[in-house]
């Protein structure tokens, strides 16, 4: 029996590109025990994954805040015992930082990382010293496939194909579940809208959003507006306005919440971020805005619901979001 530990800390949006790896890990070996070093605040998005034993919550952010407190050092030195309490025949670092090599040393096994930096992801060179092997991807690599390919390698397994099936393997039946514990009221039909992201330079213009949304409305369906910051719940509050009864801007939710809230949606449309990611995974209808031509690395190419639009030269334009919408019988 296979006991491996997976580790891909963060960000959302790439912990959500690395699920599909325990998919295939499990297809040559059903019985593996498979563990998940993640950040805390994922962890229990990480436990909806089928096959996932056991997430384990790393807590570097927390840590960085308290680094002189005693009791934060306590913390650490407990949980570095804990994870070297476990054996494990691999240990795979997805993520190729200094931060996640050095951590997925100090578990028992040994350690499999990344031999190269790829085109517009993370990676930082100091990490060969920490892996006991590494392997080479090719630069210009979809983030999901860089993932799964470096855990085949890491296995001695074929190179998986683009052509495979991918499968996030995510618990919707206990997301469901999580997002009607919050007893909302979900009008059917409703589209998600995800306007947040932490960068300025990815967003949709507002009098975009706003338009889509009207239209929609017109059409009989509702908008969700989740949020993560009071900065967030403020726009969704402000767009709100503009579509009346039909708006709904949720209580802050869990991440298994927003999955149930995905999943139970006609469609999301929304800037490249962790959400979105999250709506590509869970194969729904699915329209990814990018104003940057990184579509290739990050968006969705495992179902013909997920439809990507703009690049750095063409940024998505309402038209062909309605066109997109359109082709779900939205609009």
């Amino acid at each position: 029996m296979q006991k491996i530990l997976i580790v891909r800390v963060s960000s959302l949006g790439d912990v959500v590109h690395n699920m599909p790896a325990i998919a295939d890990i499990r297809r040559r070996y059903p019985d593996a025990q498979i563990d998940w070093l993640v950040e805390e605040s994922f962890a229990s998005l990480v436990e909806l994954v089928h096959g996932v034993r056991r997430a384990i919550p790393f807590s570097l952010r927390r840590w960085r805040k308290a680094f002189a407190s005693p009791a934060n050092w306590r913390e650490i030195g407990k949980f570095k015992r804990e994870l070297a309490a476990e054996k494990y025949d691999l240990v795979i670092d997805c993520q190729g930082l200094i931060k996640t090599a050095w951590v997925a040393s100090w578990a028992r096994g040994p350690l499999v990382g990344l031999g190269n930096r790829t085109d517009g992801a993370g990676y930082e060179w100091p990490v060969r010293f920490f892996y006991d092997r590494r392997v080479p991807i090719e630069p210009r690599t979809h983030v999901v496939e860089r993932t799964r390919q470096l855990v085949a390698a890491a296995l001695d397994l074929p190179k998986p194909q683009m052509t495979d099936d991918i499968d996030f393997g995510i618990d919707t039946r206990r997301a469901t579940l999580a997002v009607s514990a919050l007893g909302l009221n979900l009008p059917v039909p409703y589209v998600v809208f995800v306007h947040a992201t932490s960068r300025a330079d990815k967003q949709w213009p507002e009098a975009a959003w706003i338009e889509l949304g009207q239209m929609l409305v017109t059409r009989g369906a509702s908008i969700v507006l989740p949020w993560g910051s009071e900065a967030e719940r403020a726009t969704s509050e402000k767009l709100a306005k503009e579509f009346g009864a039909a708006a709904i801007v949720p209580p802050k939710m869990s991440l298994p919440a927003v999955v149930g809230l995905i999943e139970g949606a006609a469609a999301t449309v929304g800037v490249d971020t962790g959400l979105v990611h999250i709506a590509a995974a869970l194969k729904r209808p699915t329209v990814e805005l990018y104003n940057f031509s990184t579509a290739w690395r990050t968006g969705g190419y495992w179902s013909p619901q997920v439809v990507n639009l703009g690049d750095a030269s063409r940024h998505p334009t309402l038209s062909e979001v309605k066109t997109a919408l359109a082709g779900f019988g939205l609009l």
